[in-house]
């Protein structure tokens, strides 16, 4: 498989590392540096794009990787304002797209738990709940995709709660994320239910950034031939 990197800083470079164990082949590097780069011929040259970069830049990375017909992962999180443009774009392009907030393997697996367990809490109002993200000091944008998709899954089933914030809640209908920004720290994600007698929580540390490249690689290799939209529970089958 013939991949473009689109974003080359450490998330390319470990994506790039465990590609090439798994015998795949770099043929594009893009970086801040060498944006000139980024044409429509150079992507072509790969079977498949994986794009980490800002949330400034996302969206037109992706949408030139769809007009040139090449089918394109992207992890870039914070630009979500634009999801409904860019799956337009796609649909119109018969293009293929996979977007995840997190693609390590663990943390789409705490997803499918925060969803059950916030299923099982909907029952008891005596519990409040509320989210804790840590990242390092140069992750961009706060709160994290991660905690934002979490945060989405309690606000779906937890009924008391109407929106999430990114500071302390000033009323029972608000859930709190509370985002730091340490280093060094790939991820923390914990989601915590309070009651007067008890706390139950979950948590998700990452060590390292393999795991999320792995899933990143793990990815494209899953949309190679394949059209349409798609997330990390069609690729781990838990859809």
């Amino acid at each position: 498989m013939k991949i473009a990197l689109i974003g080359y800083g450490k998330m390319g470079q470990a994506i790039e590392e465990i590609a090439v164990a798994k015998g795949h082949e770099i043929v594009l590097k893009i970086s801040i540096d060498n944006t000139a780069d980024f044409t429509t011929e150079a992507v072509q040259q790969a079977d498949v794009a994986i794009e980490f970069t800002s949330p400034h830049s996302a969206f037109e990375n992706v949408q030139k990787c769809l007009e040139a017909g090449v089918p394109v992962i992207c992890g870039s999180t914070g630009w979500l304002d634009k999801w409904d443009e860019i799956k337009s774009i796609c649909q119109q392009q018969n293009g293929t797209l996979l977007y995840a907030s997190n693609f390590s393997i663990g943390v789409n697996l705490f997803f499918e738990l925060n969803t059950y367990l916030a299923k099982l809490m909907a029952n008891h109002p005596e519990y409040d709940v509320l989210l804790e993200e840590i990242h390092h000091t140069q992750k961009r944008d706060a709160p994290s995709g991660t905690a934002i998709t979490l945060a989405e899954q309690v606000l779906h089933h937890i009924a008391s709660k109407k929106q999430w914030v990114n500071e302390p809640a000033t009323n029972k209908e608000q859930l709190s994320i509370v985002s730091e920004r340490i280093d060094p720290a790939p991820g923390t994600h914990k989601i915590k239910y309070t009651s007067p007698i008890d706390d139950i929580e979950i948590i998700h540390t990452a060590h390292n950034r393999k795991g999320f490249a792995g899933g990143a690689v793990l990815a494209a290799e899953f949309i190679i031939g394949k059209k349409g939209i798609f997330t990390m529970k069609e690729v781990l089958n838990l859809a």
